[in-house]
């Protein structure tokens, strides 16, 4: 295969997805990465103290924020924020998982998210995410090698499959874990891939990975096919960013969110609270004394929200509108809707289209068939929540929330120089 710039940053996306099968791996990626490049994590329960140039990270639960902290005082500067989130659809383990009929022993999951979920049969899956362990503790774990699969009923058992595929996730998307009833459970699998007793699982947050690494694919080698591009891409192109920032008078900001896909509403989505407490401390120490600081630093402040975009589907462009088909390898997506699912205005939309322009980067641009409905993402939530001027936009990618979904390398570096150029006005 050929190398090149966009190709090395592909390459780095894709063992980006690869180590990240899970929210939580995603933040713990995240954060490894962070450290390497010289970020202290914060705990949130502890005082914080910020100099201008500091560098640091807070986790909670799946979600993380990392910042630098500018030079000038927030009130006076405002921040510029990248978001992004670390959620796919998939499939969310259940309580009691033990499942035993027709002579199987089976995992209960339910669907996570809006997913196509007939892309998930047949193919070779584990489980990854977060167990609680007796005492307060929490491990990552990932079962090794692919224990479970979702397989398709054969044609001749059911014919009607001609006519078109529906699937009841109740009773068809039960993934098979062994076909012999004495072989341990998963919760027992756990317990032995992290070294515990099972009495010790005293809860998990486990949901359904494909196994099979991204790859380069296409026709040059320039696109990636990877399961989680959405979000991950974004996250991964939003922290490239953010290290490759030059340090300067305002604060910035990158914040993933988890649980996107099912609302954001949780303690650590944008519909919580995470991304305005970091933001108030913050402020709170630049700007010690102003009790105007907050709302003069929000009014001063930019936010890029970041989550992938359809490119238009090479045999399915009439379910674009016909004047906005953005292409894959074109350049990041301005994301426009007239009924705000999107938060880009006039303002925010020329704001970054000028910051791309400055960087040498193209920008596409992505509305809704006026006859169908329009999805949404964190910006209008983030908008909302903290009255922060917002751009919604994406790298373009077709198969979204496919199990194996596809983007172009050569996106990536116009994403990452992009934001890149955002963070640094």
């Amino acid at each position: 295969m050929p190398t090149s710039p966009h190709l090395d940053l592909g390459d780095d996306l894709r063992a980006f997805v690869d180590a990240s099968p899970s929210p939580f791996h995603a933040v713990a990626e995240l954060a490894r990465r962070l450290r390497a490049a010289g970020f202290t994590e914060l705990a949130e329960a502890d005082r914080w103290a910020l100099a201008p140039g500091g560098e640091h990270f807070v986790v909670r639960h799946g979600s993380l924020i990392a910042f630098r902290v500018g030079s000038a005082p927030s009130a006076e500067a405002g921040l510029r924020l990248v978001g992004a989130h670390t959620d796919s659809p998939t499939f969310k383990v259940r309580p009691h998982s033990d499942v035993r009929q027709a002579g199987y022993r089976l995992v209960g999951v339910e669907p996570y998210g809006g997913g196509l979920w007939h892309t998930w049969l047949d193919r070779e899956l584990t489980v990854a995410g977060r167990v609680a362990l007796r005492g307060g503790t929490t491990a990552l774990v990932r079962l090794p090698g692919a224990p479970l699969r979702l397989p398709s009923l054969a044609i001749h058992l059911d014919r009607s499959v001609r006519d078109g595929l529906t699937l009841d996730p109740q009773r068809e998307l039960v993934p098979v874990w062994s076909n012999d009833l004495n072989w341990p459970d998963l919760l027992e699998g756990i317990a032995a891939e992290l070294g515990a007793d099972p009495l010790d699982v005293v809860g998990h947050d486990l949901v359904l990975a494909d196994t099979q690494p991204a790859a380069r694919t296409g026709a040059d080698g320039t696109w990636v096919a990877a399961p989680r591009l959405d979000d991950l891409a974004c996250c991964h192109s939003g922290l490239t960013a953010l290290l490759a920032a030059p340090a300067g008078r305002r604060t910035q900001l990158l914040v993933c969110n988890d649980h996107e896909e099912v609302g954001s509403g949780s303690m650590s989505g944008a519909r919580g609270s995470f991304l305005e407490d970091v933001i108030g401390r913050l402020v709170a120490v630049t700007d010690a004394g102003d009790v105007q600081a907050l709302p003069r630093t929000i009014a001063r402040s930019r936010l890029v929200s970041a989550d992938m975009a359809h490119a238009v589907h090479p045999t399915r462009s009439d379910r674009h509108e016909p004047d906005h088909r953005p292409q894959l390898g074109g350049g990041p997506v301005l994301k426009v809707n007239a009924n705000q699912a999107y938060a880009t205005d006039a303002a925010s939309s020329g704001w970054f289209a000028e910051r791309a322009a400055d960087a040498g980067v193209p920008v596409q641009w992505f509305v809704t068939r006026a006859d169908l409905p329009s999805g949404s993402t964190i910006g209008p939530l983030t908008a909302t929540r903290l009255g922060i001027p917002t751009v919604d936009i994406g790298a373009p990618m077709l198969a979204m929330h496919s199990c194996r979904e596809l983007a172009s390398a050569r996106d990536v570096p116009l994403m990452v120089g992009a934001l890149t150029a955002c963070l640094a006005d």
